[in-house]
């Protein structure tokens, strides 16, 4: 489940596995310089306000539980997913940033995700006991005990950690119900021809908190692109997730959801990349 309410699918988060590196979000607002926020008239009200007319039409949805069914059936499957998203620069203006994962989930319960560039490498694993997240660079891993199903680790991770995918939705065991949360539109745009390398439908779905644009495999129901903008977010910027690289029920290799290198990796706590690694005080000494 996804840990805000509503639809979640393409919420970017860039430094939720950086540990005690900084996010690389952080660290391009102190490059550039923090930006004012758009003052309070800029931002969107949510969709109640809007005066807008619900509808949720029958073929948008039938395109999500399409392509729900189609993610549900699997049971193993991966994927590369290309994320961006935009960050204010000193201008104020929107400037975009991106990371590239290799994301194998086999259910019900294993996940890997590397994310070797761009910012900082980090990588995830989860085996049905204990989920991990390693910093390669800083040599760093944290661990925990987690719940025997994915769904509910997803949660944990997000909960005790601030650990959160762009993806997430996709992978759960019914993308269809965390998408139709609270939902209040869905139509059909069209389709393309350029997104993904293939033809695409495109719907929009929309709650009272963000849309979400999807290009969705006429053919094959495979989830190519998901746009989102959060109506309460000060420039309405857009968060952006690119999926390519499919392969459904192949055969995973032996070992591939334990972190190759947690023996000789040194230990921090498993927490919220700000907490994560103390500066002074009794608790800073314990993490070295």
């Amino acid at each position: 489940m996804a840990p805000a309410a509503g639809i979640r699918m393409a919420s970017v988060v860039c430094g939720v596995l950086l540990l005690a590196i900084s996010a690389c979000a952080q660290n391009a607002q102190t490059r550039q310089g923090a930006a004012p926020a758009p003052s309070g008239s800029e931002v969107r009200a949510p969709l109640v306000d809007l005066g807008l007319r619900f509808e949720l039409e029958p073929q948008a949805l039938a395109l999500l539980k399409a392509m729900s069914a189609r993610l549900a059936a699997a049971k193993t499957m991966s994927f590369t997913a290309v994320a961006t998203y935009e960050s204010p620069a000193r201008t104020g203006q929107p400037l975009a940033y991106t990371t590239l994962s290799r994301v194998t989930v086999q259910r019900p319960d294993k996940l890997r995700v590397i994310t070797p560039y761009d910012g900082a490498p980090s990588e995830f694993y989860y085996n049905g006991k204990t989920m991990a997240a390693f910093s390669p660079g800083a040599n760093m891993i944290a661990v925990s005990q987690a719940p025997p199903i994915l769904d509910a680790m997803l949660k944990a991770a997000y909960d005790s950690a601030a650990i959160y995918f762009p993806f997430t939705d996709l992978i759960v065991a019914d993308p269809y119900k965390d998408m139709s949360e609270g939902l209040k539109l869905a139509f059909v745009v069209g389709q393309s021809k350029v997104v993904g390398h293939t033809t695409t439908d495109i719907v929009v779905v929309a709650n009272d908190t963000v849309q979400v644009q999807l290009w969705i495999g006429a053919a094959d129901h495979l989830p190519r692109m998901m746009r989102a903008t959060y109506f309460d977010e000060p420039g309405n910027y857009r968060h952006n997730v690119e999926l390519s690289d499919w392969q459904l029920n192949a055969t995973i290799a032996p070992g591939a959801f334990v972190p190759p290198r947690a023996a000789t990796a040194r230990k921090i706590r498993f927490a919220a990349p700000d907490a994560a690694l103390p500066t002074s005080g009794p608790s800073a000494e314990a993490t070295r």
